[in-house]
């Protein structure tokens, strides 16, 4: 059993048992620059090899080797390896593992100015079609606000891409805490508890992101979302562990 809590907001959910099935794993996936007939693209995808120098340029300014960052953040030496060659794209799960190990946020890591970002002054205005789009093949993100360093939650809009749900291997799980407001279309989110949401345009789901969890559009054409993905504050893990701390 997993001590992990949902909140949705919907006119209507429901409950069933999780799908099997045995395809692809979409922890690493593939970026996608082309548009395609059926979705208009936003944003400016950033392309593997350009993420992969990035990742490479943190690890080197740390003086770690890849063996060492392996260790640090749990991916795998052949994953790191593969992405800062540019020969593989990372999965959100992985993607955030690096960054938290080599201390940078993930909109950092896909700004314009990587590794150059000063600390927010004042508003950040991103313009329609102005963030940083990730395409995987579930869900294409477009990271909203990157040049802003040290955000305490990712704002971004997504568009999921998965049709189906193919079992175990399509979950993603994270520190911290995930909002998604759907925008138009309809989706299933799958967990591993068992559990799954359906959400429609206007519905909203919270939910501990550390339980596995899968994205499916279920409408004719592909739904778009809005969403926040925040790591665990160390209020929020100081009160998980029960030891209640005086200020803020």
């Amino acid at each position: 059993m997993h001590d992990f809590n949902i909140a949705v907001s919907a006119q209507r959910s429901h409950k069933t048992g999780a799908a099997d099935g045995t395809k692809h794993s979409r922890k690493d996936e593939y970026f996608v620059k082309a548009k395609t007939n059926t979705e208009k693209q936003s944003g400016t995808a950033l392309s593997p090899a350009a993420l992969g120098q990035r990742l490479r340029t943190a690890r080197k300014r740390l003086g770690w080797t890849l063996t060492q960052l392996a260790e640090k953040c749990d991916v795998s030496i052949t994953t790191i390896s593969r992405a800062e060659r540019g020969q593989l794209a990372l999965g959100y799960e992985n993607l955030t593992a690096l960054g938290r190990a080599l201390d940078i946020d993930i909109g950092s890591l896909f700004a314009s100015n990587a590794g150059q970002a000063q600390p927010t002054q004042g508003p950040v205005v991103t313009r329609a079609g102005e963030g940083v789009a990730y395409r995987g093949l579930s869900f294409t993100y477009e990271f909203l606000a990157p040049n802003a360093p040290g955000k305490p939650f990712e704002p971004v809009l997504g568009t999921v891409h998965a049709r189906e749900f193919n079992g175990p291997q399509d979950y993603a799980r994270h520190a911290g805490h995930e909002f998604v407001f759907v925008l138009s279309g309809e989706i299933d989110v799958h967990f591993e508890s068992g559990d799954t949401v359906r959400l429609s345009k206007g519905d909203s789901l919270y939910f501990d992101s550390r339980i596995g969890h899968a994205y499916v559009t279920k409408s004719k054409t592909l739904a778009k979302v809005v969403g926040a993905i925040t790591d665990e504050s160390e209020h929020i893990a100081f009160a998980r562990l029960g030891h209640p701390q005086s200020s803020y």
